[in-house]
């Protein structure tokens, strides 16, 4: 959790902290996370190369999901 914490704290950063390739798909899509950090005693070689595939193969969809990416945004450039 705390390397998605302290890249989180970077502009324009949107780190996520996946453990399974369900959670990397969705922020992907739905919070277009640009960083994919995950737990080295938590995920085995096996499931990370599966949770990075799930995070590089999908996009951001925009739509409904793009309000609160942009309310981010705004947060990080109006402090």
């Amino acid at each position: 959790i705390g390397m998605s914490m302290a890249a989180n704290k970077h502009r324009g950063i949107r780190a996520a902290l996946c453990g399974d390739t369900y959670s990397a798909r969705f922020t992907r899509m739905h919070n277009d996370a640009n960083v994919l950090c995950m737990g080295a005693n938590v995920v085995g070689g096996g499931l990370a190369f599966d949770i990075i595939d799930a995070f590089l193969s999908n996009e951001f969809e925009g739509g409904r999901h793009k309000v609160r990416v942009v309310m981010v945004m705004e947060f990080e450039n109006n402090p």
